[in-house]
């Protein structure tokens, strides 16, 4: 973590305001600007944790925050604790508490003993920019939160960061959703992440989710999830790598005048576009796009020099072909469409729920445009699986989508997100 103070910006300092946020120090505007009332709401922290109070965001303001960002905190149990009595300690509640701590049901607290106290807010933050790093603390603190949940670290991109699957689930009917293919449509990624925090808080208090009964799906399906596929480009866009970095001047040196910088990045740190690097008609989408100039990396619609050229579609191809996917979803921005088709194939089931999809939320459902046909996830998924697949944009307005659409995002694709999961 970068050390913050005044004159600081990006979103880091965005997550500082946020957590600050959660927990009342501050109320000002979540604009990645460390002004005056960030530092005034970072001293009185610093103050109330006997900390330095010098307005400067260091390891040791990190560490005492860091329960804040994850959501949860470690507590040492001490001679005479209850679960009910650390409930009301931390604000929080019994059955968050054993639901994290599953070996404690039914059993007395050991003095000395290290367990996990979930605090009550949620731990997916949808309000700030959605960076690598963000993703990082989100996935740690559902873990925390929810035990059940796997996760595993299927690749790495170009610059080393984890491409992550989290799934929760024990059902044989597997299916798969992905997000930020693209680096300027990372607002589908909270999306996949939010989904999985209210998925796992509805089978654990063993409530109804959109009206559909998780408990019954966690039984029968098991929902994969892939929130950042492209993290280098989503940290482009999002500001994580700072200007005069190595990949930033690379990735502006290659940018093209008509794309802005770095905000129309969709393509990863090598400026491929990850989704025209698979093999389904790559030499059919390479003509298109060469013939509209499309023939060295780039922001956008490069297709790189072979298939599966780059480690982030490499690691989505080697995780598919470990499992046996049903159907997956892809999640991209913009225009409120559902892509359900390849040229011909036409796998069973895939139109009729397709249609549910669109009923479901309101989009179209249409066939992808022959411009960007070839060479996708989609495409791959279901040439080679003959299975249904698809590619859903979401959201209306250019790329990157402001935050102020998020709600409307994820209230039209949370039942999709359930119906992709039923078994056909």
């Amino acid at each position: 973590m970068e050390i913050l103070k005044q004159g600081s910006f990006g979103p880091q300092v965005a997550l500082l305001q946020a957590t600050l946020k959660r927990i009342g120090y501050y109320t000002a505007a979540l604009d990645g600007i460390f002004g005056p009332i960030t530092k005034a709401a970072v001293t009185k922290f610093q103050n109330d944790w006997d900390l330095a109070p010098d307005g400067i965001v260091g390891p040791a303001t990190w560490r005492a925050l860091h329960p804040y960002i994850t959501g949860y905190v470690k507590h040492k149990i001490k001679s005479g604790d209850t679960i009910y009595k650390l409930a009301n300690t931390y604000q929080t509640s019994q059955q968050a508490i054993e639901t994290a701590n599953p070996s404690l049901v039914g059993k007395y607290l050991v003095p000395g003993a290290n367990i996990i106290i979930p605090f009550s807010f949620p731990v997916v933050f949808t309000n700030i920019p959605f960076t690598h790093t963000v993703l990082t603390f989100c996935i740690e603190g559902l873990k925390a939160r929810y035990p059940f949940i796997q996760t595993k670290i299927i690749g790495k991109s170009i610059n080393g960061k984890n491409i992550s699957s989290l799934a929760i689930g024990i059902g044989t009917n597997k299916v798969m959703y992905n997000a930020s293919h693209h680096a300027n449509e990372w607002i589908t990624s909270p999306l996949l992440i939010k989904f999985l925090e209210q998925y796992a808080k509805s089978y654990a208090t063993n409530t109804n989710l959109a009206g559909y009964k998780t408990k019954e799906l966690y039984n029968t399906s098991t929902i994969y999830l892939v929130p950042m596929v492209n993290p280098d480009g989503v940290d482009l866009v999002t500001g994580e790598i700072k200007p005069g970095s190595q990949s930033y001047t690379y990735a502006k040196g290659i940018n093209t005048p008509d794309i802005n910088f770095p905000s129309g990045w969709k393509a990863n740190i090598r400026g491929v576009d990850l989704n025209l690097n698979y093999p389904a008609g790559w030499e059919n989408a390479k003509k298109i796009k060469y013939a509209e100039g499309y023939t060295k990396p780039g922001p956008r619609d490069y297709v790189g020099p072979y298939p599966l050229s780059e480690p982030e579609s490499q690691a989505m191809a080697n995780f598919t072909k470990e499992n046996t996917f049903k159907l997956t979803i892809s999640y991209h921005t913009q225009g409120e469409v559902i892509y359900w088709k390849y040229l011909n194939y036409q796998p069973s089931h895939s139109y009729e729920i397709a249609q549910k999809f669109a009923m479901a939320s309101g989009y179209a459902v249409e066939e992808t445009p022959i411009y960007s046909g070839y060479a996708g996830y989609k495409d791959w998924f279901i040439q080679t699986y003959n299975r249904p697949g698809y590619t859903i944009e979401v959201g209306l307005g250019q790329s990157p989508l402001p935050l102020s659409q998020f709600n409307k995002i994820y209230d039209d694709n949370l039942a999709i997100l359930l119906i992709g999961a039923q078994p056909f």
